[in-house]
């Protein structure tokens, strides 16, 4: 009887847990990687002539590429309208800073069951002059949502990030890792993490160190990386193997999804956090473009983005829709099975994955407020044709990329002055 009893209870809980979660399918694993300084145009399959990126492009041939998807100028802002889903505006209180009081996707995620771990760059905790300055406490990793981490700038020591980094592992006390390469070290904890936790679904967030400067000698160029990696000068000649390891990191982490059996069963997503490092230029379908990393420009803000989820998203699609970093929370949170109305910004991009009819942004918004070094606040509104800045001035960046031709409105064609109208209305309503 008490047998019988235990299996009618067993039976009870299951159609509950049903009843909560009418979908019988099991949620995914989620795996968003983010590289630092990475503009549109470096990546191979977005028509990079500099640079070799294989796994990715492989990636994108066997996935969605996204063709107009859209940061903030800057690290900081990016990863806090990243993380919560909000325009800068309503939650930005100051570079290297993430306002406590802010849950993140990391949160939402572990509440909704997954298992959560961060690796590689944090930054949202602020060192002491910066809380001072701004007169706020950032966040650390545990309190929005991330039950592991392995991070470099997360507390007052940073020290390096590639050679010999400073770590620090699930909020323990920072350590130099001498003989480490930071990129290395942290693509080794995520490994670890997917191993122990792929009986549940996992969220890892993989914000990279690279490609950030100090570009200095990877492993890779083994003679050069002994002798002078932490002492030969930030050279742009080192980007080019820079953009190669990150790379190679890719690969390394696809392949242990691969060994795990977990390739079918997890989401992955790679993009940038803002352009491309201002020291480098770059060709790209044989134009010469220049790194434009902290300006409110199409090349500060237009970066690379990839879908890869083998036997869900159909190989070899090509995404024009707009994406902004807003759409990532009600994303995820749509991947998951979990509710995605957050009150945030985002539009869910989710459908699209799937190849289902779905609402799509029709404009990308930018409050860009860094109070970091000299750029002044700006905000401004643009689709794939039409950039309007508040006050002015206007650009068709369809045409002109580098925005150095200002338009005035008598130069508008009028359906443009429409949309540039439409533009004017929606920032008003953003305060």
């Amino acid at each position: 009887m008490k047998m019988k009893l235990n299996v009618f209870s067993a039976c009870v809980i299951v159609c509950l847990l049903f009843a909560c979660n009418p979908s019988s399918e099991v949620a995914p694993n989620i795996i968003l990687i983010m590289a630092d300084d990475l503009g549109y145009e470096t990546l191979g399959c977005n028509g990079s002539q500099d640079y070799q990126t294989p796994n990715l492009d492989r990636l994108a041939s066997e996935g969605m590429r996204f063709t107009h998807a859209y940061s903030t100028p800057l690290c900081t802002p990016t990863r806090v309208q990243l993380m919560t889903g909000k325009y800068n505006f309503r939650n930005y209180v100051g570079f290297g800073l993430l306002d406590p009081q802010e849950k993140t996707f990391g949160n939402y995620l572990k509440e909704g069951g997954y298992s959560t771990a961060i690796v590689g760059k944090w930054q949202l905790w602020g060192n002491s002059r910066q809380r001072e300055l701004f007169q706020r406490t950032g966040s650390l990793p545990d309190q929005v949502g991330f039950e592991e981490s392995c991070l470099w700038q997360v507390k007052e020591k940073y020290g390096e990030r590639f050679k010999d980094p400073y770590v620090e592992i699930n909020g323990d006390s920072v350590t130099q890792e001498i003989g480490g390469y930071g990129p290395d070290l942290f693509v080794t904890y995520a490994k670890d993490f997917i191993s122990r936790k792929k009986q549940r679904p996992f969220f890892l967030y993989y914000p990279m160190v690279l490609t950030h400067a100090p570009f200095r000698p990877t492993p890779d160029q083994e003679t050069m990386y002994q002798v002078d990696s932490l002492h030969t000068k930030n050279d742009t000649t080192f980007f080019r193997n820079n953009v190669a390891y990150m790379d190679k990191l890719m690969g390394e982490l696809v392949n242990h999804l691969a060994q795990e059996g977990l390739l079918e069963t997890t989401l992955l997503l790679f993009i940038g956090d803002n352009g491309t490092d201002r020291g480098v230029t770059s060709t790209w379908e044989g134009i010469r473009v220049p790194g434009r990393k902290g300006y409110p420009e199409e090349y500060g803000t237009h970066v690379p983005m990839i879908a890869y989820w083998p036997g869900t998203i159909d190989s070899g699609q090509v995404n024009e829709n707009l994406i902004d970093f807003t759409d990532f929370l009600p994303s995820l949170l749509d991947v998951a099975q979990l509710p995605s109305n957050r009150g945030g910004d985002g539009i869910s991009f989710y459908p699209q994955l799937m190849g289902k009819e779905s609402k799509v942004r029709d404009f990308v918004f930018c409050h860009y407020a860094p109070r970091w070094g000299k750029f002044p606040e700006k905000r401004y509104i643009h689709d794939k044709e039409w950039k309007l800045f508040e006050g002015g001035p206007i650009f068709h960046i369809a045409s002109d990329p580098e925005e150095k031709t200002p338009l005035n409105i008598e130069m508008i064609p009028p359906d443009a002055k429409k949309r540039l109208g439409e533009f004017s209305e929606i920032m008003a309503e953003f305060k």
